[in-house]
């Protein structure tokens, strides 16, 4: 129902619902749905950057990522974050911080169904799904419903599981054996699901891939931590000095500055140091000793 002064404009709008790319680069066969897309698509092949910013003096090919660029200078952040108001320079750092609440998101509805059991509100709680009933008799009618999805019996602790793979792997919990082992190092794991992430790392198989820089990872937590580097997210904090990490590792690192700790021994005259970096820095001085 939306309406158009000029015919031209119109043609031009209702590309939008047809999805139709009529214009189609020449160099690369990338399609468009407006000239004006293409033609400045096209100033990425001729190297072309007729766009100058006026305080640093640096070119770029299209305006758009001139007007990016200029953020930098003025310092503005015009992408805010419903969730907790943080604010971003770029839609794209704005995306990669939101995947962070859609995970904590996740995690507190986990919290809340499990806090639904020890809640007082209602005693009646099915310790499977969180479900909460006004009687007992209603509760156990429910729980008939779970044992017909998990027929099988842990025998050591009595829990549920859906097939006989699952009661398995989790009798393996009790037993600590591990029944999956690496076929490339001889590393062995519990489950099959940290089985199949460990292989990745021989195969160089990337299944998550980071939506602002195309880069790919073998596992989810990999790219999660990657994606900190574009919002700039620092939630690993010092509690003696308040510094702010990245990563867990970075923050232990950094820890023991302040224990005064000295774990990296030099085998070849014993002086200490609080990080591996230090002493690999060090042993360069031993390698030129040596004639």
């Amino acid at each position: 129902g939306k309406t158009f002064t000029r015919e031209s404009h119109l043609k031009r709008h209702f590309i939008v619902h047809t999805k139709e790319k009529p214009h189609i680069c020449e160099v690369c066969s990338k399609a468009f749905a407006h000239g004006s897309t293409l033609k400045s698509h096209l100033l990425t092949h001729s190297k072309e950057k007729p766009h100058t910013c006026e305080l640093c003096s640096k070119t770029f090919a299209r305006s758009s990522d001139l007007k990016k660029h200029f953020r930098i200078h003025t310092k503005e952040r015009p992408f805010v974050c419903e969730v907790c108001s943080k604010t971003f320079a770029r839609s794209s750092n704005l995306k990669s911080h939101l995947l962070i609440h859609c995970e904590e998101k996740d995690r507190r509805k986990r919290k809340d169904r499990h806090l639904r059991i020890h809640s007082n509100e209602k005693k009646n709680v099915c310790e499977d799904c969180g479900k909460a009933f006004r009687d007992g008799s209603k509760l156990r009618l429910h729980l008939s419903t779970h044992a017909k999805e998990k027929p099988y019996i842990c025998s050591v602790c009595a829990k549920t599981l859906r097939d006989l793979t699952a009661l398995k792997e989790h009798l393996c919990t009790h037993t600590q054996e591990k029944a999956y082992a690496c076929e490339f190092c001889s590393k062995a794991f519990t489950h099959r699901s940290s089985w199949k992430a460990h292989l990745r790392v021989h195969t160089k198989e990337k299944l998550y891939s980071c939506n602002v820089c195309i880069k790919a990872f073998s596992d989810s937590s990999i790219l999660k931590r990657h994606l900190r580097t574009h919002t700039g997210e620092k939630p690993y904090v010092c509690e003696v000095c308040r510094k702010a990490f990245t990563q867990s590792g970075s923050l232990k690192s950094h820890l023991i500055i302040h224990s005064k700790e000295k774990p990296y021994i030099c085998e070849v005259c014993s002086k200490a140091f609080s990080r591996s970096s230090n002493l690999k820095s060090h042993l360069i001085i031993h390698s030129k000793e040596k004639p």
